[in-house]
C-alpha cells in the first residue's frame, strides 16, 4: 500500500493548523484571508472578462446582422465590370454560403427642415437575405422595395430623427450634381418610406437607408452594382477568406472583411480587455503574496518542530518541501474556489443580475441609454485557463523564500531556549 510522503502530510497538517493557541489561530486566520483573497481575485477576473466577452459578442452579432462577412468592390472604387461573374467565382470558395450585389454611397435625407446624412445602400431584395441576418428577418418589408417606385427602408433611429413613418415622403439628395444653365444644382429625388428596421446597433439604425439597387443606380447614375456582399460559414475565417479571394478573383477587385470595417473599435476592446486583465491580476498577486507573511509566521512558530525534524534526519529540501506544500495548498484551494465562484456567476449572470435589480429596485443597464438591456456573459476557455495558471504560479512563487528560510533553520539555535 503506497504511503504518503511525510512532507505532503505535514504541509497539509500545517495548512489546517489547529487553534489550540492564540498564535496558531491567528496564523490560520491569515492563511484563510490569503485563500479568500485569491478566490475573490480569480472570481473577479473570470466574471469581468466573461462580461466583456459577452458585450463584444453581442455588439458583433448585432453589427453582423447589418454588414456582411466579406465585401468585394471594384478595383478603382467604381462599378464592378461583371457582377455575376464575380459572384460565381466567389461562390466557388467552400466557405462562401451566400452572395448578393449592392450599391453603396453617401447621401442626405431631408424632411422639411430636418436633414440627416446617411449611407444609401442599393440592394437586391431577393438576394439580400442570403448575406445578412437582418434581411432574413424582414423579408416582407424588403419585398416592398419595387424597382421604379423609389421606396426606401430607413433605420428606426434615422426615421425618428427625421420625424417620418411608413408612407411618408422623404427627399434624397444625391452626391454630385447636374449641370444646368443656372449652374450646378444638387440632384433631388422624392422617395416614400415603405418600412423601418431596428438592428439594435445605433450606428446603422441612425444612418442607413435601403433602396432597390435599380433605383439606387438610377439616382446615383451608375451602370450597375458597385460591389458584392458575401456570407461565410464561419465568420472568424473572414480575414483568411478575404485574402484568398483577393488573390483568385479576376479583375483584381478590392476585398474587405468585417474585421477591417470596425478595426478601431475591436482594437480598443482588446486593449481594454488586456488592461483589465493586468489590473485584476495584480489583485490576485497581492492576495497570493499574503502567503509570504503567513508562511513567515508559520516558520517562526514551527522552529522547534523544524529542529526536531532535522535531528531526526530530515534534509533541508524536505523541510522546504513541507512549507511549499502548505503555501501551494492555500493557492490551489483558493484558485479552485475562485474558479467555482467565477464560473457560477458567469454562467448564471442572466439570473443573478435581474434578481439584484429587483432587490435594489434599480436598473444596471437602462434601455434608454444602452443598446443592450441585459447583462451578457461569454466565459471562454482561452481566458479561464491563463487565469488559473497565473494564480497557481503566483502562489507557488510566494512560497519559495519563506520555505527556503525554513530549510536554513539551525537545529541547535532553535532548540536552545526550548
Amino acid at each position: 500500500m503506497p504511503t504518503i510522503p511525510y512532507e505532503l502530510a505535514l504541509g497539509w497538517r500545517y495548512t489546517r493548523a489547529g487553534r489550540a493557541t492564540r498564535r496558531n489561530g491567528f496564523i490560520s486566520f491569515i492563511s484563510g484571508v490569503s485563500m479568500l483573497g485569491i478566490a475573490l481575485g480569480v472570481a473577479a477576473l473570470i466574471i469581468v472578462l466573461s462580461v466583456m466577452n459577452g458585450f463584444q459578442k453581442e455588439v458583433r452579432d448585432r453589427m453582423l446582422g447589418v454588414v456582411s462577412h466579406v465585401e468585394i468592390y471594384g478595383a478603382n472604387g467604381g462599378v464592378l465590370p461583371d457582377v455575376n461573374k464575380t459572384m460565381e467565382e466567389a461562390k466557388r470558395h467552400p466557405e462562401v454560403v451566400g452572395a448578393a450585389p449592392f450599391i453603396a454611397s453617401q447621401a442626405l435625407l431631408a424632411r422639411g427642415e430636418d436633414m440627416r446624412g446617411a449611407i444609401v445602400r442599393g440592394i437586391d431584395p431577393a438576394r439580400e437575405p442570403e448575406v445578412t441576418d437582418l434581411a432574413m428577418g424582414m423579408k416582407p418589408v424588403l419585398a416592398r422595395l419595387q424597382p421604379g417606385r423609389f421606396g426606401v427602408v430607413l433605420g428606426a433611429e434615422l426615421a425618428r430623427n427625421l420625424g417620418v413613418r411608413e408612407g411618408d415622403p422623404v427627399t434624397l439628395i444625391a452626391p454630385g450634381g447636374q449641370v444646368t444653365p443656372a449652374g450646378v444644382v444638387p440632384r433631388l429625388k422624392q422617395m416614400t418610406v415603405v418600412g423601418t428596421f431596428d438592428s439594435g446597433h445605433y450606428e446603422y439604425d441612425s444612418g442607413l437607408a435601403l433602396l432597390h439597387e435599380e433605383d439606387a443606380a438610377r439616382i446615383l447614375r451608375l451602370d450597375g452594382p458597385t460591389g458584392v456582399r458575401l456570407k461565410l460559414q464561419d465568420l472568424h475565417q473572414a480575414p483568411q477568406v478575404a485574402a484568398e479571394l483577393s488573390a483568385t478573383l479576376s479583375g483584381a477587385p478590392l476585398v474587405r472583411d468585417w474585421t477591417r470595417q470596425n478595426r478601431t473599435w475591436f482594437a480598443a476592446v482588446q486593449v481594454e480587455k488586456r488592461m483589465m486583465f493586468i489590473i485584476l491580476t495584480l489583485i490576485v498577486a497581492v492576495a497570493a503574496f499574503n502567503l509570504v507573511s503567513t508562511l513567515v509566521m508559520t516558520v517562526t512558530d514551527k522552529r522547534a518542530d523544524i529542529a526536531i525534524l532535522r535531528t531526526l534526519g530530515a534534509s533541508p529540501s524536505s523541510i522546504m518541501g513541507i512549507f511549499v506544500v502548505q503555501g501551494a495548498a492555500v493557492g490551489v484551494i483558493g484558485t479552485l474556489l475562485g474558479l467555482l465562484l467565477g464560473l457560477g456567476v458567469a454562467f448564471n449572470i442572466d439570473v443573478i443580475v435581474p434578481a439584484l435589480e429587483r432587490l435594489f429596485n434599480a436598473s444596471f443597464l437602462p434601455r434608454d441609454i444602452y443598446l443592450i438591456s441585459r447583462m451578457p456573459s461569454d466565459p471562454q476557455r482561452g481566458d479561464i485557463m491563463p487565469i488559473a495558471v497565473i494564480s497557481l504560479v503566483l502562489a507557488f512563487v510566494a512560497t519559495i523564500y519563506p520555505s527556503w528560510r525554513a530549510s536554513r533553520v539551525n537545529p541547535a539555535e532553535a532548540l536552545r531556549y526550548e
